[in-house]
């Protein structure tokens, strides 16, 4: 009985450790995923000569076909998409830092596991592409690396060649290059091989010399769809549904390739109402001011996610308006209200002649929450937290229950050996 009831014991134990971890586990998956955000890139192609112009056809009889030196590899990343010439396009978040590295899969004094085949010093090489011309033949020692970028005004920037890159590094080794900001790039290495062969009658070394480049072209872009605005005079941040006196200006935080219009509507009285009337609904650019009055509209949209956000400033002095762009509620209601006895507070809220203060719109419920996170919600993300708070509480009560479970068997054990042991003794 003693046996049975410990092998008891020990499956009922495993079967609240295994249900924990089941509860647990969804969080430690996604953590998981993150690291698997690496993305390899680089095909090896024969190029004609030290300039490594011309692009080569590799024969199936080259020394260097069946097999890669390496291949580049791009981490850090949120999320990967592609551009209009099918380059991939590397999205970034706060807190992300996008970084290349060249992956090396040989041994350069022995290629391919063959003696004869090494990664030679190109004494003589120039790459015009990326800004080293025939006249300026540079030492390009044992395989150079070479970056050029174009930012969003599509100026472009060459930096210095990283000559001699391949010298010392191990097979297996992981190369890291540099971290990289919103732009389109392209990397090349460009490397030169020797083939050592011996000439059968006189023994004499015959060498002969191939060159080869491995280029790759990808963008990177930041993955959020937000725009800022501030106060032109005080500086502070306008959240959406805000209202300011003196108008505002843009910022784009550095996401240079958002797209972003801004619509602008005044409201005159026409037949003792206000009619809406659309001044103007045009692109923006960042750092831009608006400081007329009117009601504004920033409509801001990421061509690679897809997303888009909206944004709602009041800019004057009309306690209407303010309520209006504040509680969302139609103009005409408000200037019912205000007929009634009700009173358009400094914030923009209404209190009707009770005192009672109107219940806000969902309008109003998404600008408390962008102060909080800086983002509109929908009802959609209300509930997922709603949810989340519910998993956490099954969580918390899955294992308060196993603690409880876990003492009972302990008592339990306890008092079945004190059982045994009385037992024992009446037998004496």
């Amino acid at each position: 009985m003693k046996k049975v009831w410990i092998i008891k014991e020990k499956i009922i134990i495993v079967f609240v450790v295994v249900l924990v971890a089941c509860m647990i586990s969804p969080n430690m998956i996604i953590h998981a995923e993150t690291e698997k955000n690496i993305y390899y890139m680089g095909e090896t192609q024969k190029k004609h000569d030290a300039g490594y112009k011309k692009d080569v056809e590799m024969k199936s009889s080259d020394f260097h076909n069946g097999w890669r030196l390496g291949q580049f590899c791009i981490s850090g990343w949120t999320r990967r998409t592609t551009d209009d010439n099918g380059n991939p396009v590397f999205l970034k978040n706060v807190g992300d830092e996008i970084s290349v590295s060249f992956l090396l899969n040989q041994n350069i004094d022995k290629l391919n596991n063959k003696c004869n085949l090494q990664i030679s010093e190109d004494k003589n090489g120039y790459d015009e592409y990326f800004g080293i011309t025939k006249a300026e033949k540079t030492n390009f020692g044992r395989g150079t690396l070479l970056i050029k970028m174009k930012n969003y005004q599509n100026k472009e920037t060459i930096q210095a060649p990283y000559t001699n890159y391949l010298e010392g590094v191990k097979k297996g080794a992981n190369i890291k290059i540099d971290a990289f900001e919103e732009g389109d790039y392209e990397i090349a290495l460009d490397y030169e091989i020797r083939n050592n062969r011996f000439h059968i009658k006189k023994w004499d070394p015959i060498n002969t010399y191939s060159h080869y480049q491995i280029l790759i072209k990808f963008s990177v872009r930041n993955g959020n769809c937000m725009v800022y605005p501030f106060d032109v005079n005080t500086g502070s941040e306008l959240t959406n549904c805000s209202f300011t006196e003196n108008g505002f200006y843009l910022d784009l935080a550095n996401s240079r390739y958002l797209d972003i219009d801004v619509k602008k509507e005044n409201y005159v009285e026409e037949n003792r109402t206000l009619i809406e009337d659309t001044r103007f609904n045009r692109p923006a650019k960042d750092g831009e001011e608006f400081t007329d009055p009117g009601i504004y509209t920033i409509m801001v949209s990421n061509q690679y996610t897809k997303s888009k956000t909206e944004k709602k400033i009041y800019v004057g002095t009309d306690p209407i308006l303010k309520a209006y762009v504040t509680t969302g509620e139609d103009i005409d209601q408000i200037k019912k209200l205000l007929s009634e006895g009700a009173v358009i507070e400094d914030d923009g809220t209404i209190t009707v002649a009770s005192k009672e203060v109107i219940e806000e719109t969902e309008q109003t419920t998404e600008m408390v929450e962008t102060m909080t996170n800086g983002k509109a919600p929908n009802r959609k993300k209300v509930e997922v937290m709603q949810e989340n708070r519910t998993n956490i509480l099954s969580v918390i009560g899955v294992i308060i229950a196993a603690v409880i479970l876990v003492l009972f068997i302990i008592v339990k054990r306890k008092k079945h050996k004190t059982k045994e042991k009385d037992s024992a003794e009446e037998m004496e």
